[in-house]
């Protein structure tokens, strides 16, 4: 917590944040060329900003992204504003809620936590049936293999496609694999209003990543949900979700009970 708001504590680290409000996902360069900052602090302000946890990254090919991070902001808020009258901390708390938006750009979504488990043990929390049916209400039916197909199954649907594939299972490491179809079966068992299915149905379909490093006695997850078209409904809905179950797993592998639905 004292590295988030040291952090916080400098202008231009604070402009880096305002910049991947405006756009996530950004290269060093791109970063740099709207900073009147030299490219070597540049570096040294994003290191100390993902020391802290409020900036993520992933690599596509040569080149390494940058994502802005809510999640030490929600840290912050939960325990300062429970403690002290709201009127109090409402910079703090419109900071939160600023950065809780800021986490989805225009074509994806990415989110990062830090649970206190085993890689082992946080990779079977995202593929055995006995726990995805705890935290997310979802049960996956596949082998878990590059290519394999996914049938996604709930209290309420049963979704199959030849399209809902495995892209990648690297156990204990890495799993990625494509989003569901918004089959009638879903829109009607969530009661999806006509024009919303529309969008949903008529957008490319999107896919999930979710990246394991150990760090001490602590897992980094990073989760990216990309694929996604400016203004797509679907990544509006993701958007709110994703951090809700992420939570759920977090407090689920940590205490052994997930969070209320």
């Amino acid at each position: 917590m004292d590295e988030v708001f040291k952090a916080l504590g400098d202008a231009s680290r604070r402009r880096l944040l305002d910049s991947l409000n405006a756009r996530n996902g950004q290269t060093l360069r791109e970063l740099c060329s709207g900073l009147d900052m030299a490219r070597q602090s540049v570096s040294k302000h994003l290191a100390l900003l993902e020391d802290a946890g409020l900036v993520t990254t992933s690599r596509r090919g040569r080149e390494k992204l940058h994502y802005l991070n809510a999640e030490p902001i929600n840290a912050i808020a939960d325990r300062w504003i429970g403690q002290y009258a709201r009127q109090r901390v409402r910079a703090l708390a419109d900071l939160k809620t600023a950065l809780e938006q800021e986490t989805v750009s225009q074509t994806e979504f990415s989110y990062t936590t830090y649970i206190r488990t085993t890689p082992e043990r946080l990779w079977q929390a995202l593929t055995d049936p006995a726990f995805t049916s705890r935290y997310w209400g979802e049960r996956f039916e596949t082998d878990w293999k590059k290519g394999s197909a996914m049938t996604w199954v709930s209290d309420k649907t049963r979704i199959s496609d030849p399209d809902q594939v495995v892209l990648e299972a690297e156990p204990h490491r890495r799993l990625s694999y494509t989003w569901h179809t918004f089959t009638p079966e879903f829109v009607a068992a969530y009661d999806i209003d006509a024009e919303t299915a529309a969008k949903m149905t008529a957008e490319s379909r999107s896919k999930v990543t979710f990246d394991l490093e150990q760090e001490g006695e602590l897992v980094k997850l990073t989760v990216l949900h990309d694929g996604f078209e400016p203004d797509s409904v679907v990544l509006g809905m993701i958007g709110g979700g994703w951090p809700s179950l992420l939570s759920s797993l977090k407090t689920l592998l940590e205490t052994g009970e997930p969070l209320p639905v």
